[in-house]
């Protein structure tokens, strides 16, 4: 078995609409977003992957594509899909090793992906190089990374927010009720800020992150953000205030749809008394926990993994956007134990006559 661990490594992909994390030896080792750029004379060409690609995105180029491999949260270009995870997982050892090492890799995937996306993601790993594929549901991922025992008797909602989509689940009394996809995520936010500001694109990023609140009510309306000017133009001052509207709006329509999903499930706030959780990037909105209690009526928390992280875990690990790679590590890891644990009870040892 030594040799073996050598040589199989694992990895944890978080393979999202906007960005692709992949944890390795309990470190970030890719944090890049899900885009790749290739050669329009041959596909097959990579010319960028992940940030390097980003700087390519709706430029003018007669020989550049730039390609988005997934939508809504599952692959709708395969060769593209297979093409980056490929390059993403080149990053992790950026020198190539001498002994290239077998990967066995826990990939999460989508509530409502099909048997045919879900053969997609499985032969784009396996392509990239990976040996074992294990796949995770986001929001099985996520409760198992912030610790939630779903096998208690009592209900709760997961809510991962994501660049691109945000994935629910409900769990009740030991059973999965419920899981949905909302087509909207931080990047929408990103793109309504930019559109309803007249902004760059990173900064209106970097204006969400820094100064973003999901609730206008609480944002303070005599603070201003100085945005500096492009080729001379004077610099512009937009209002907290303005920004949080901007974002409320898009947060409420989020979770409007997790109220129309709450009322499929039939359960009242008597049931689910384990509120709502939230994860993911998004969830990391200043005051979304009390736009989520008003719109739904249930109590809410952001879910961390601190609790399965060891106390010289870097901080940055401890962040709620990190909760599904958490979840999908750990995962990962109980399955091959318990499929090795299957295989060491059956296993029957056969003598060769001599």
């Amino acid at each position: 078995m030594g040799l073996f661990n050598f040589f199989t490594q694992e990895i944890a992909m978080d393979l999202g609409t906007a960005n692709t994390l992949i944890i390795h030896n309990d470190e970030v080792v890719v944090n890049e977003p899900s885009i790749i750029a290739l050669n329009r004379n041959n596909m097959k060409e990579v010319l960028g992957v992940g940030k390097k690609a980003l700087l390519m995105h709706e430029k003018t180029h007669e020989s550049i594509r730039t390609v988005r491999p997934l939508k809504d949260g599952v692959i709708a270009d395969f060769n593209a899909a297979e093409l980056m995870i490929r390059e993403l997982m080149k990053m992790i050892y950026p020198k190539k090793p001498l002994f290239p090492p077998s990967w066995r890799m826990v990939i999460c995937i989508p509530s409502s992906i099909t048997e045919v996306e879900k053969r997609a993601v499985r032969d784009s790993a396996e392509q990239a190089g990976a040996k074992e594929v294990y796949m995770i549901h986001e929001p099985m991922a996520a409760a198992i990374g912030i610790g939630i025992d779903i096998m208690q008797p009592k209900g709760n909602m997961i809510v991962d927010i994501g660049g691109g989509t945000s994935d629910l689940a409900v769990f009740y009394d030991g059973i999965l009720k419920h899981t949905a996809v909302i087509p909207f995520g931080g990047e929408n936010i990103t793109h309504d800020i930019r559109l309803g500001l007249g902004v760059l694109k990173s900064q209106a990023e970097a204006m969400k992150v820094q100064f973003g609140s999901a609730l206008a009510t609480e944002a303070n309306a005599n603070a201003y953000v100085t945005i500096p000017g492009l080729k001379g133009m004077p610099a512009k001052e937009i209002s907290v205030k303005s920004l949080a509207g901007i974002i409320q709006a898009r947060m409420s329509e989020i979770l409007d749809f997790v109220t129309y999903h709450l009322k499929q499930v039939g359960l009242d706030s008597r049931l689910l008394n384990g509120g709502i959780i939230l994860t993911g990037g998004g969830s990391q909105l200043k005051h979304l926990i009390q736009l989520t209690e008003y719109t739904t009526g249930l109590n809410a928390r952001i879910g961390l993994p601190n609790e399965h992280l060891a106390p010289n875990h870097i901080d940055e690990l401890k962040k709620p956007m990190y909760s599904t790679c958490i979840g999908l590590i750990l995962k990962g890891y109980n399955d091959f134990e318990q499929n090795y644990k299957v295989f060491a009870e059956n296993f029957k040892r056969v003598e060769v006559p001599k």
